[in-house]
């Protein structure tokens, strides 16, 4: 289940039914889906595609989306820390940003700009995120640096992040990080050098 936390209001939301009130006024869709035929998450991306296939099928008539997909990120992937740098800061899109997450964690921070606080979206197996387009966001991967998650698009090419100039995403930190992530980063807990 995803957690949502809104640092300036020093609140967290971890019902389902809370985390979609407060998505809603911006927009954003939160679900928790099931496969319709279980599979393991390191089935082949299109076993897990087949397996999802009523949900997928439901968001692209809503969505207007044309191409579903499955990316695959662990620590092992060349380029990895690139790829979360492109991801990392401050963007928009031209289009809906779609994730349905089968395997790993990630953060989701938004930034209405102006029509609310920064809040974040951690992300687990099982939860569905749409991202409007044109709003205001960044990822980052979770310490075990794994996601694997359903992507659609309405363009079959993707999407190219626009970042945003003076961007927030400096100023918060990813929300799952843990003592690999404190340990790495050299950061200071309680007074103590980690």
């Amino acid at each position: 289940m995803a957690v949502v936390n809104i640092p300036e209001q020093r609140r967290t939301l971890s019902d389902a039914g809370e985390i979609n009130d407060f998505l809603e006024p911006f927009g954003i869709v939160y679900e928790r889906w099931n496969a319709a035929r279980p599979v393991g998450a390191d089935a082949s991306n299109e076993e897990i595609l087949a397996a999802y296939k009523p949900e997928i099928d439901r968001l692209m008539e809503r969505g207007g989306y044309v191409v579903a997909d499955v990316i695959n990120v662990t620590p092992e992937t060349p380029g990895l820390d690139a790829m979360i740098n492109k991801f990392n800061k401050e963007h928009t899109h031209s289009e809906d940003e779609v994730r349905f997450i089968v395997k790993g964690r990630g953060v989701f921070h938004i930034n209405p700009a102006g029509k609310g606080p920064v809040f974040a979206i951690e992300m687990e197996p099982g939860d569905l995120i749409n991202v409007p387009a044109g709003f205001r966001h960044w990822f980052d991967l979770c310490a075990d640096r794994t996601i694997r998650a359903i992507r659609l698009f309405k363009d079959p090419s993707g999407w190219t992040p626009h970042y945003v100039d003076g961007g927030v995403h400096e100023n918060f930190a990813p929300l799952c990080w843990g003592p690999e992530y404190i340990a790495g980063h050299g950061m200071r807990v309680q007074g103590l050098e980690v």
